[in-house]
């Protein structure tokens, strides 16, 4: 990986390794305007988490399944809730990205760009995919490089024009079109505690109370039951390559399952001390083990896509494991639910 060594950065841009892009980048731009908050409280009072699974909706010819709800809502409910407000922009064409970008950073501001992981030249090669959905912060150039500071790295990092014009100007699903996007106005001291409750009641909403079977806890028992037929219907072959599908989505794109179930659980820890309530600390508790559970899932599934645990049984395993996941969350969304009526 390159590390920066420029000197050419604004003076109070601090970097900070986060667990997920979008709202690591939020935290980066809202920090470098003067609000420090955690990713996870974040995370949290952007209701990034949330479950579906859409067959419809094809990713790599594979069903859609994701852990979290749709790019860009972080910043939709942040801004709601905390009185933040973000401008953003899209380029017809790279040249005009590129214009825009310079008079920017020129400016001496940071902004948040969305990319293609593919393109990116610090990624290591087997962590390169088509992935458009890939969010960090611009904030500086030096000659033909530019100054990032991406959330999944340890340190800042440089890209090379050539590739940051291919990564944001990636064509296909969620393709990013040049988009550009930062904070013009945050509140200093914004009240934090009525946005933690509507955050918390909106997230237990959408995971206990949609209809319709492809969304929230619904979504999860639903998944389950399909994954019990998919021998039967598609071949072991298939069959084993959705579960892998699924298991990617969760573990290694920016849907993050399990990993987005801890960062929630942080977040309700730190929701606790603030409002002083036990209740969501036990929710806190109680996420943290779903989340083992949804890794343990990971790990089953990916044995069965080597072959270590195959035939109807493991799939009937897998599902079962799901459910259980399923329940675990359900009592969580209660929880949180009861703690802030």
């Amino acid at each position: 990986m390159q590390t920066s060594t420029a000197a050419v950065a604004p003076e109070n841009f601090e970097h900070r390794h986060a667990a997920h892009c979008e709202s690591g980048t939020v935290a980066t731009l809202l920090r470098s305007r003067g609000l420090d908050l955690s990713e996870p409280m974040i995370f949290g009072i952007g209701s990034g988490l949330f479950f579906f699974y859409m067959p419809l909706i094809k990713m790599g010819g594979m069903p859609l399944t994701a852990y979290r709800d749709a790019p860009r809502t972080i910043i939709k409910h942040i801004s709601k809730r905390l009185g933040i407000r973000f401008e953003s922009h899209r380029y017809k064409s790279p040249a005009q990205g590129k214009v825009a970008l310079d008079a920017f950073l020129a400016k001496g501001m940071s902004v948040g760009i969305q990319v293609n992981v593919f393109w990116l030249p610090y990624f290591p090669p087997e962590m390169r995919f088509q992935y458009n959905g890939h969010n960090m912060v611009a904030y500086g150039r030096q000659g033909n490089d530019y100054l990032i500071s991406d959330p999944v790295t340890d340190h800042p990092v440089t890209c090379d024009n050539d590739s940051l014009q291919r990564a944001r100007f990636a064509k296909g699903a969620f393709a990013p079109k040049g988009l550009i996007y930062y904070p013009v106005q945050v509140p200093t001291n914004p009240d934090i505690k009525p946005a933690v409750i509507d955050a918390i009641n909106y997230t237990a909403k959408r995971m206990l109370d949609i209809p319709m079977p492809f969304f929230g806890v619904r979504g999860i028992r639903w998944l389950a039951k399909l994954m019990e037929r998919w021998p039967r219907r598609h071949g072991e072959k298939k069959a084993a390559a959705m579960v892998g599908n699924v298991v990617r989505m969760q573990e290694e794109i920016g849907t993050g399952g399990a990993g987005f179930r801890f960062m929630y659980a942080a977040f309700l820890q730190e929701a606790g001390e603030l409002l002083n309530n036990d209740k969501l600390k036990q929710a806190s508790s109680m996420l943290s083990d779903a989340g083992d559970r949804w890794r343990e899932f990971a790990l089953q599934g990916a044995m069965l896509c080597q072959g270590r645990n195959s035939g109807a049984d493991a799939y009937l395993g897998l599902a079962e494991i799901m459910r259980d996941c399923a329940d675990r969350e359900e009592k969580v969304y209660q929880l949180m639910r009861e703690a802030v009526s």
